[in-house]
């Protein structure tokens, strides 16, 4: 089913390769296929995995390429295959843009390690544009109590973020290493569930744990700084591998060191003694659609809120420098 007035082509930002910044083109708008729901897009969080992709860290980008993941829009058309949802419905697109549905992975729950997975903005065109396709049964429904560019920084620095608290286990006192997107959510969860937070940022980022602080964060301090206590579960979200061995010292034992994204640099050796007493490091790796069912109406429920910078289109790679550079608070999303 598709609405006869939409337009034929749409503006995008297109990312060529490596070296070079995002371009504002005009480009077809996608035909959705019969699996896919036609979105016409009003607002895209930018993420960190973003930046990791035009820097190529992440190497397996499908070019040319419109990134964005964390998409929020109204589907305008459907593909023959779809009921699942009505023209006009609000849906969010995470980065889990389809799986194969019948490996080993898939079988068992874990569809976010299949090999066959495809990821929105990266081998799929994501949200930085007018309109995105997307597998639909990869779509969710989203919560009416929050603005579009407000829902937009859920759809992965909450769904990641949430996976990765989970993973990091029950317990009193949580540290939270780089003070972003995601962490900015997870608080809010954490504090919710009656836990103490631990902020810890870049030395000399005063606004950053200024930022934590005015969010509830029991302490806030530099990664040279020592926290004031053992924590009982530390997630790592800023790239650098070096935080692991610190944030190894930092937990009790029993205690669990989650790796929250989806690169970092190299991770240093460090004795052993910093690992044992059943301390656990662990990766998280994408999402499940489970993920998002169960995120998404807690995050409603708190309500987390989320604190967003907003670029027009024709900015985005403004907000991916500015990101870059931590130039802001909390998240920023792209509206076309």
């Amino acid at each position: 089913m598709t609405d006869n007035s939409l337009p034929t082509s749409m503006r995008a930002m297109v990312f060529h390769g490596v070296g070079q910044p995002l371009k504002l083109s005009e480009v077809p708008v996608p035909e959705p296929a019969p699996d896919q729901a036609l979105i016409r897009v009003k607002a895209c969080g930018i993420c960190r995995t973003d930046l990791h992709i035009v820097d190529g860290e992440l190497d397996e980008p499908v070019l040319p390429l419109i990134p964005g993941h964390q998409i929020v829009g109204e589907v305008v058309a459907l593909g023959s295959e779809i009921h699942r949802f009505e023209i006009g419905q609000r849906v969010g697109v995470p980065w889990l843009g389809g799986s194969c549905g019948h490996c080993d992975y898939c079988r068992r729950d874990q569809e976010n390690l299949c090999d066959s997975a495809r990821y929105t903005g990266y081998q799929l065109n994501g949200g930085m544009a007018e309109y995105a396709a997307a597998r639909a049964d990869f779509c969710f429904p989203l919560p009416d109590n929050y603005s579009d560019i407000q829902v937009a920084p859920l759809l992965c620095a909450g769904l990641i973020g949430y996976r990765a608290y989970r993973m990091a286990g029950e317990g009193d006192v949580l540290g939270l290493y780089g003070f972003g997107a995601s962490a900015h959510i997870l608080i809010q969860v954490a504090l919710g569930d009656g836990r103490k937070v631990f902020a810890i940022t870049r030395d000399g980022d005063s606004e950053g744990q200024a930022f934590a602080r005015s969010l509830g964060a029991a302490w806030a301090g530099g990664a040279s700084d020592a926290p004031p206590a053992l924590m009982d579960g530390a997630i790592i979200f800023a790239p650098a591998g070096e935080l692991v061995p610190e944030a190894l010292q930092a937990v009790r034992k029993g205690g669990r060191v989650i790796c929250g994204g989806i690169h970092m640099s190299d991770i240093p050796s460090f004795p052993y003694r910093w690992l044992w007493g059943e301390r656990c490091i662990q990766s998280v790796a994408n999402l499940t659609r489970h993920d998002g069912e169960e995120f998404l109406p807690r995050a409603a429920a708190i309500p987390v809120e989320t604190s967003v910078t907003r670029y027009p289109l024709e900015q985005a790679w403004q907000a991916l420098e500015d990101l870059r550079h931590g130039r802001f608070s909390g998240a920023a999303v792209v509206v076309p």
